[in-house]
């Protein structure tokens, strides 16, 4: 068997180092404090760290929240809970996850938001495959990209999934507010993307990364699932009481329920969604 080129250094054990990093933080602009609000039970940040956790392709999972003051109560959580955690710049999340990244020796990194409490296991491995398949030669790989590009899956499950060789080099070039706060733009700005079949598109940017998009068959791009606002948590706590509080349903699940019940999702429609163009002023200060 021939190893895949960008994992030589693992072709004893045939298998590159894979971690996924959930970045949070208490001072959101929209919704402080969100990432710890209950959810049946749960603060939201164990429920998106239990849910990827259960992706097969994960080696290990780390939530990475920031060094400010106010994240000293997340930092004490994870620690009482066993959850794996680092702490790096508070607008820097792009240095952040490059750090986390380092310190864990990972070969691909995914990038999960701890605003994404129905983020699914199985979604996880499909991007993540995506990177490390022994077909694939792909730098950055995701389920959405933002405009001009389209979105299939709703809003909330989103993946992205990069090498570690492809982070360093963002790390070390990309200079703009926006690149260091979404972390992975830096990979896809003006790419152009080919249709490889119905479910996967890909194309080589401008700057040379070679990217691939994942489509859902059927187009739930203006479904939104995740946490930004009141609105949205209200929506969230109303499905989770559907599953009795549990968190091991899939996204097909949550699909069901919200074409069975179309109500639900009535009570964050008017919610407009943050694009990448929206950067957090405190960071220009």
């Amino acid at each position: 068997m021939v190893c895949h080129p960008l994992f030589m250094v693992h072709c004893k054990n045939m298998k590159p180092k894979i971690i996924a990093i959930i970045q949070g933080r208490m001072s959101s602009s929209r919704l402080p404090g969100k990432i710890l609000a209950d959810i049946s039970g749960q603060p939201m940040l164990t429920r998106v760290f239990t849910r990827a956790s259960r992706a097969a392709t994960l080696d290990e999972v780390i939530f990475a929240t920031t060094t400010d003051a106010s994240d000293d109560p997340v930092a004490e959580y994870c620690d009482f809970s066993g959850i794996p955690f680092t702490r790096g710049s508070l607008f820097d999340v792009l240095d952040r996850y490059y750090q986390t990244a380092l310190q864990a020796k990972a070969d691909v990194v995914v990038r999960i938001t701890a605003d994404c409490p129905v983020i699914d296991a199985g979604l996880i491995d499909d991007v993540v495959n995506a990177v490390v398949s022994d077909q694939s030669s792909v730098d950055f790989a995701a389920n959405r990209l933002p405009p001009p590009w389209t979105r299939t899956y709703p809003i909330g499950l989103d993946v992205e999934a990069c090498t570690f060789k492809a982070l360093k080099k963002a790390w070390k070039e990309a200079k703009e507010p926006q690149h260091r706060e979404h972390v992975m733009p830096y990979f896809y700005e003006g790419v152009q993307l080919s249709a490889v079949s119905r479910q996967l598109s890909k194309g080589v940017s401008p700057r040379g990364f070679r990217v691939a998009l994942l489509h859902h068959p059927t187009d739930f791009g203006d479904y939104r699932w995740t946490v930004d606002t009141p609105e949205d948590l209200e929506f969230m706590r109303e499905v989770y009481s559907r599953f009795n509080g549990r968190d091991d349903f899939t996204w097909k699940e949550v699909l069901d329920l919200v074409h069975d019940e179309p109500k639900l999702m009535e009570i964050n429609a008017g919610v407009e969604h943050k694009t990448l163009k929206d950067i957090d002023k405190r960071a220009l200060k």
